[in-house]
Protein backbone atom coordinates (compact mmCIF):
# COMPACT_ATOMS: atom_id res chain seq x y z
CA UNK A 1 0.00 0.00 0.00
CA UNK A 2 1.42 3.13 -1.26
CA UNK A 3 -0.01 6.32 0.15
CA UNK A 4 2.93 8.87 -0.54
CA UNK A 5 1.17 10.32 -4.06
CA UNK A 6 -2.14 10.35 -3.09
CA UNK A 7 -3.54 13.56 -2.12
CA UNK A 8 -6.59 15.32 -0.26
CA UNK A 9 -6.81 18.79 -1.72
CA UNK A 10 -8.77 21.26 0.73
CA UNK A 11 -11.75 22.36 -1.51
CA UNK A 12 -11.95 19.66 -4.02
CA UNK A 13 -13.82 16.67 -3.76
CA UNK A 14 -12.09 13.59 -3.59
CA UNK A 15 -8.55 12.22 -3.33
CA UNK A 16 -6.12 13.32 -6.46
CA UNK A 17 -2.89 11.30 -7.59
CA UNK A 18 0.42 13.76 -7.70
CA UNK A 19 1.76 13.38 -11.83
CA UNK A 20 4.54 16.24 -11.76
CA UNK A 21 5.62 19.25 -10.28
CA UNK A 22 5.73 22.80 -12.07
CA UNK A 23 6.93 26.37 -11.23
CA UNK A 24 3.43 27.57 -10.16
CA UNK A 25 2.44 24.55 -7.82
CA UNK A 26 1.72 20.97 -9.71
CA UNK A 27 -0.36 18.97 -11.74
CA UNK A 28 -2.92 16.04 -10.04
CA UNK A 29 -5.16 13.50 -11.70
CA UNK A 30 -8.49 12.79 -9.82
CA UNK A 31 -9.28 9.91 -8.82
CA UNK A 32 -12.56 9.72 -9.38
CA UNK A 33 -13.09 11.02 -12.75
CA UNK A 34 -9.39 10.46 -14.26
CA UNK A 35 -9.48 14.93 -14.72
CA UNK A 36 -6.00 16.27 -14.34
CA UNK A 37 -5.80 20.09 -12.44
CA UNK A 38 -3.83 22.13 -11.66
CA UNK A 39 -2.72 22.87 -8.18
CA UNK A 40 -1.04 26.09 -7.03
CA UNK A 41 1.45 26.34 -4.27
CA UNK A 42 -1.68 28.33 -2.36
CA UNK A 43 -4.00 25.64 -1.75
CA UNK A 44 -3.95 23.25 1.21
CA UNK A 45 -3.15 19.77 0.18
CA UNK A 46 -2.30 16.80 2.82
CA UNK A 47 -0.42 13.50 1.38
CA UNK A 48 -2.39 10.47 2.55
CA UNK A 49 0.66 8.94 3.98
CA UNK A 50 1.24 12.27 6.57
CA UNK A 51 -2.41 12.00 8.06
CA UNK A 52 -3.11 9.95 10.90
CA UNK A 53 -6.21 8.60 12.95
CA UNK A 54 -5.58 9.85 17.07
CA UNK A 55 -6.19 7.26 19.53
CA UNK A 56 -6.24 6.99 22.98
CA UNK A 57 -2.65 6.67 23.50
CA UNK A 58 -1.20 7.90 19.95
CA UNK A 59 -1.76 8.58 16.28
CA UNK A 60 -2.05 5.63 14.26
CA UNK A 61 -1.11 6.13 10.51
CA UNK A 62 -4.25 6.08 7.72
CA UNK A 63 -2.07 2.98 5.81
CA UNK A 64 -2.68 1.13 9.20
CA UNK A 65 -6.51 2.33 9.66
CA UNK A 66 -6.87 0.68 5.96
CA UNK A 67 -5.37 -2.23 6.87
CA UNK A 68 -7.51 -3.14 9.38
CA UNK A 69 -10.26 -1.88 7.11
CA UNK A 70 -9.37 -4.45 4.61
CA UNK A 71 -9.02 -6.86 6.86
CA UNK A 72 -12.43 -6.27 8.57
CA UNK A 73 -14.17 -6.29 5.14
CA UNK A 74 -12.45 -9.38 3.49
CA UNK A 75 -10.42 -7.00 0.82
CA UNK A 76 -14.06 -5.93 -0.19
CA UNK A 77 -16.30 -2.49 -0.04
CA UNK A 78 -17.03 -0.66 3.22
CA UNK A 79 -20.22 -2.47 4.41
CA UNK A 80 -21.59 0.73 5.82
CA UNK A 81 -22.56 3.90 3.40
CA UNK A 82 -20.65 6.80 4.49
CA UNK A 83 -24.13 8.43 3.99
CA UNK A 84 -24.93 6.98 7.79
CA UNK A 85 -25.83 8.24 10.60
CA UNK A 86 -23.39 9.00 12.63
CA UNK A 87 -23.80 6.36 15.16
CA UNK A 88 -23.52 3.65 12.56
CA UNK A 89 -20.08 5.12 11.92
CA UNK A 90 -18.89 5.42 15.32
CA UNK A 91 -19.69 1.74 15.88
CA UNK A 92 -18.91 0.81 13.00
CA UNK A 93 -15.23 2.68 13.37
CA UNK A 94 -14.97 1.20 16.86
CA UNK A 95 -14.79 -2.06 14.91
CA UNK A 96 -11.80 -0.50 12.59
CA UNK A 97 -10.04 0.96 15.21
CA UNK A 98 -11.08 0.00 18.90
CA UNK A 99 -8.98 2.81 20.59
CA UNK A 100 -9.69 5.82 18.64
CA UNK A 101 -10.45 9.43 20.69
CA UNK A 102 -14.08 9.72 20.38
CA UNK A 103 -13.67 13.54 21.68
CA UNK A 104 -11.10 14.05 18.40
CA UNK A 105 -12.19 12.11 15.62
CA UNK A 106 -15.56 13.10 14.58
CA UNK A 107 -18.60 11.87 12.59
CA UNK A 108 -17.55 13.83 9.64
CA UNK A 109 -13.65 12.67 9.75
CA UNK A 110 -15.32 8.57 9.99
CA UNK A 111 -16.91 9.63 6.39
CA UNK A 112 -14.36 10.23 4.95
CA UNK A 113 -12.23 7.94 5.69
CA UNK A 114 -14.92 5.15 4.32
CA UNK A 115 -14.96 7.64 1.32
CA UNK A 116 -11.02 7.16 0.86
CA UNK A 117 -11.06 3.70 1.68
CA UNK A 118 -13.67 2.39 -0.85
CA UNK A 119 -12.16 4.96 -3.87
CA UNK A 120 -8.17 3.71 -3.16
CA UNK A 121 -9.76 0.13 -3.27
CA UNK A 122 -11.94 0.62 -6.06
CA UNK A 123 -8.79 2.13 -7.70
CA UNK A 124 -6.17 -0.83 -6.85
CA UNK A 125 -4.05 1.52 -4.16
CA UNK A 126 -4.93 -0.44 -1.12
CA UNK A 127 -3.01 -4.04 -2.88
CA UNK A 128 -0.29 -5.00 -1.10
CA UNK A 129 2.96 -4.14 -2.19
CA UNK A 130 5.11 -7.02 -4.02
CA UNK A 131 9.08 -6.44 -2.99
CA UNK A 132 10.78 -7.84 -5.66
CA UNK A 133 14.91 -8.42 -5.12
CA UNK A 134 17.18 -8.44 -8.41
CA UNK A 135 19.78 -10.68 -8.13
CA UNK A 136 22.90 -10.50 -10.66
CA UNK A 137 25.20 -12.67 -11.84
CA UNK A 138 28.45 -13.26 -9.26
CA UNK A 139 31.56 -11.82 -10.50
CA UNK A 140 34.22 -14.15 -10.90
Amino acid sequence: MNLTKILAISGKPGLYHLETQTRSGFLATSLADDKRISVGIRNNVSLLSEIAIYTDTEEIPLSVVFENMKKLEEGKEARISPKSDGATLEEYFAQVLPAYDRDRVYASDIKKVIQWYNLLLKKGFLEEETTTTETTPAEV
